[in-house]
């Protein structure tokens, strides 16, 4: 029988790559108190068997400096632990068959340079150069990785086990947890055949394992075990240690030197899930049945690819289960259902290559209670409950693991796992012809089709089939006025004698105001950077509505929730679904809104930031007069019971003024042009409201202080080196999505967070930081010669710090 001590600081669950990475980098944060529990073998459920690839880039900049520290502390694993990983770094290729996969390759090639990441374009003889026995008659070209490439799985996790043994953490065999302990809605220790042991934090790293075991301390952890196939050959001529991993992405497949033999590896547009109702008991180094017919079109492919294929045999057919998330993105950090639980799992086969620096990760947020930096891309705590849904779950992830070689197109939707959550305006809505995109599971809007059109994306780089539809939107919006469904933004009541201290305390602006103000401000970490980006409205002296993003709605609340004292007396309830939501907006809005009720709508009234109570041709509503598009216009709150009748009145009554109905494309391209800031693009947790120019929202000597002050202050009033800027491109054909590197007089100095085409400015405008290396003015924030790379051209922009659009904000205050 093993032996277990009663208690340990950290209780690890799980000894797979991830596992073994984070009790390794919590002994070098100084944790040494760290138990490791593994229900088998070390390695056993996927790490044994993954191909072992690595790379020195993922998609966005975050996670690309996670996997460049992995890369960095594998090749150094060896020498620090003694144990071989089998590290060797020939680089690796992507090839390009089409032109639209040139253009990704290319805009990814621009993305990396601005985080500091090596890629070189090549054309399709280099790169036949690179890797010889590959056939390129069909190739456009490629993108070459020079830090990249390929470890032994087996051996880099027993490196980073014996590297956290070293640091003094305990690990354990053989030993299966069959629950977690939970006391007063906290994890305290797990509880095995062998003994109890208590623990302050406890971590979920049960890889394949990970939904039910999450779900058996009532924490949603939305992952599904899949299918995953590759295909070793007999030893092969021209495969040598060095060549480098090549990727066919257009044709689903991944080609891999393994010791003299060739490794072939899927990701087949259409997945299959493993295990739906439970893993055996006794799997742990266990394959799964070959399936030819199902790998067959990635086989015949390769064929056509690698000619040489021909003249070998395959010695070994592979099919192991991997974990799959609903998103194509691992989950990471704290449990938001159950405190000191945390979980680290669903890596979407890049367990190896961001392994490390997801261990790194982890450990510092069980540390210091915060990741090292912004990771809410893969933070548990963007999850809502239905997606932990096996009937959610089993069709996204069958989608999301095709996904993963599928072509990256800007605006890509999922189609599996549909209307999960919808307005009540939704039917209306579908009716009048929208297409229909999906945040957080909510159906929203993004464009309308024509009338006896069926309206369905076709994904391009370029201007997509709803351009037109949606520049028509826009322009109504700029110039007569728009209807918006915006019920799935979300809504929290603060109520309570001391609402307005909590409020106060978490936000940067000062919400201690009259009744009937509604207050726009961010929430603040201690670090100053931005937790979320809001309205604050106060109803009564004791009675506040918070309205926000509905992709930020479990967050924000929990950001709340978390700085209310025991002694505060606070409620706070999400009342999201009771009320639905329309934004009347354009300089004709008054104008609708007033042939519907009898308030006094005048400016003296009703100025900008406020909110009053009225009916509108009979539906008691809330009409507050702010935007996100820049234009005169009014959010409309009603009880979701009397949505249908609002909206089908405003439709109505906006028809003489040339209503339009627009959509979520339509509302970017608005905000944009006004220099509105999206929170996750262009504000995040690791930058504040004086980089990204809302110094504007900061109460710096309200009574109280708030959270991130101190860690502003130093800054109050000086220069700073970087700062938002905003860019139109002088090309009025390019466009812009986002992480487009910036250029000021030939020197790279930032990239860009966001991206849309803006019709009233006649072209793409950008949001991004400019970095100047030292404290500047503002006067030279705009100065030089700027330009955008956009799939390697050089394209002008022009510069600015104001809003290019309606800079003095005259249009929203009339």
């Amino acid at each position: 029988m093993p032996s277990l001590p009663s208690h340990a600081q950290v209780v690890i669950v799980g000894g797979g790559i991830l596992g073994c990475s984070t009790a390794y980098h919590l002994t070098k944060a100084g944790v040494t108190d760290v138990l490791v529990l593994e229900r088998k073998q070390l390695t056993s459920g996927t790490t044994w068997h993954a191909a072992g690839l690595l790379r020195s880039a993922l998609a966005s900049y975050n996670l690309t400096r996670l996997a460049m520290y992995t890369l960095d502390l594998y090749t150094k694993l060896e020498a620090e632990t003694g144990q071989a990983t089998g590290v060797v770094r020939p680089g690796s290729l992507s090839i390009a068959t089409n032109k639209d996969r040139w253009e990704e390759l290319l805009r990814g090639v621009g993305m990396l340079h601005s985080f500091g990441a090596e890629a070189e374009p090549i054309s399709a003889k280099e790169a036949q150069q690179k890797w010889p026995l590959m056939k390129v008659d069909d190739v456009v070209g490629a993108v070459y990785y020079p830090l990249d490439g390929k470890c032994n799985p087996i051996d880099t996790c027993m490196a980073l086990a014996r590297g956290a043994r070293m640091g003094g953490a305990k690990i354990v065999e053989n030993v299966k947890v069959t629950r977690v302990l939970v006391e007063n809605g906290r994890a305290v220790g797990v509880v095995t055949p062998d003994g109890n042991v208590r623990a302050e934090k406890v971590v979920n790293c049960t890889g394949i394992w990970g939904h039910d075991f999450g779900l058996e301390a009532g924490v949603n952890v939305p992952l599904q075990a899949c299918e995953h196939f590759y295909v070793v050959t007999d030893p092969m001529e021209g495969m040598h240690s060095n060549l480098p991993v090549m990727r066919d992405m257009d044709h689903c497949a991944y080609y891999k030197e393994d010791a003299g033999k060739l490794l072939i590896g899927a990701f087949e547009p259409v997945a299959k899930p493993w295990a739906i109702d439970g893993i055996p008991e006794d799997f742990a180094f266990g394959e799964l049945p070959e399936d030819y017919e199902h790998l067959a079109p990635i086989l015949d492919n390769a064929l056509r690819r690698v000619p040489g294929l021909g003249k070998v045999g395959i010695r070994k057919f592979f099919n192991g289960p991997e974990s799959f998330t609903v998103d194509g993105r691992y989950i990471l950090g704290p449990a938001p259902e159950l405190k000191n639980y945390f979980v680290g799992a669903g890596f979407n086969s890049i367990g190896i290559q961001s392994g490390g620096g997801a261990g790194l990760a982890l450990a510092h947020w069980i540390v210091h209670g915060e990741p090292p930096f912004d990771l809410w891309e893969v933070d548990i705590g963007r999850f809502f409950p239905h997606q932990n849904a096996k009937s959610f779950m089993i069709p996204r992830v069958s989608e999301s693991l095709g996904l993963l070689y599928a072509m990256h197109w800007p605006f890509r939707q999922y189609e599996s796992s549909r209307n999960a959550r919808t307005s009540p305006l939704h039917a209306r809505i579908a009716a009048a012809g929208a297409c229909f995109g999906e945040v957080a599971g909510y159906e929203r809007p993004n464009w309308f089709g024509a009338p006896g059109e069926t309206p369905r994306y076709e994904y391009s780089y370029g201007r997509q089939n709803w351009f037109d539809a949606s520049k028509e939107e826009h322009n109504a919006v700029r110039e007569r006025v728009g209807l918006f469904d915006q019920s799935c933004f979300a809504k929290f009541v603060v109520k309570g004698p001391d609402a307005v201290r909590v409020l106060n305390r978490v936000s940067c602006n000062e919400i201690a105001v009259p009744p009937g103000r509604v207050v726009y401000t961010q929430w603040l970490n201690g670090k100053g950077g931005i937790e979320a980006d809001l309205t604050v409205m106060r109803r009564a002296e004791d009675d506040f509505l918070v309205i926000t993003s509905v992709g930020s709605q479990l967050r924000d609340r929990r950001h709340l929730e978390r700085h209310v004292d025991l002694s505060d007396r606070v409620t706070i309830v999400d009342v999201s679904s009771a009320f639905a939501m329309l934004g009347l907006m354009g300089p004709r809005a008054r104008e609708v809104l007033q042939s519907l009720t009898s308030a006094d709508l005048s400016t003296a009234a009703f100025p900008f930031a406020t909110s009053q109570e009225l009916e509108l041709a009979g539906v008691p509503a809330r009409a507050t007069r702010i935007t996100y598009v820049g234009e005169l216009g009014y959010e409309i709150l009603m009880p979701t019971g009397y949505a249908l009748k609002a909206y089908d009145a405003l439709v109505a009554a906006g028809e003489p003024y040339g209503l339009k109905l627009a959509g979520y494309h339509a509302l970017n391209s608005l905000r944009i042009e006004k220099a509105y800031r999206h929170w996750g693009h262009d504000i995040t947790p690791d930058d504040t409201p004086i980089e990204a120019g809302l110094g504007f929202c900061i109460a710096w000597d309200k009574a109280g202080g708030f959270v991130g002050r101190e860690a502003l202050l130093g800054r109050r009033g000086k220069q700073i080196k970087s700062r938002l800027v905003q860019f139109v491109l002088e090309d009025s054909q390019a466009l812009l999505y986002h992480d487009e590197p910036i250029w000021r007089d030939g020197k790279r100095v930032g990239r860009i967070t966001s991206g849309m085409f803006g019709h009233t400015l006649g072209g793409a405008v950008g949001l991004g930081y400019v970095d100047l290396g030292h404290p500047a003015s503002a006067e030279e924030f705009v100065a030089g010669r700027y330009e955008i790379e956009v799939a390697g051209r050089m394209i002008g922009a022009k510069a600015s710090l104001k809003p290019l659009y309606d800079p003095q904000s005259a249009r929203i205050r009339q």
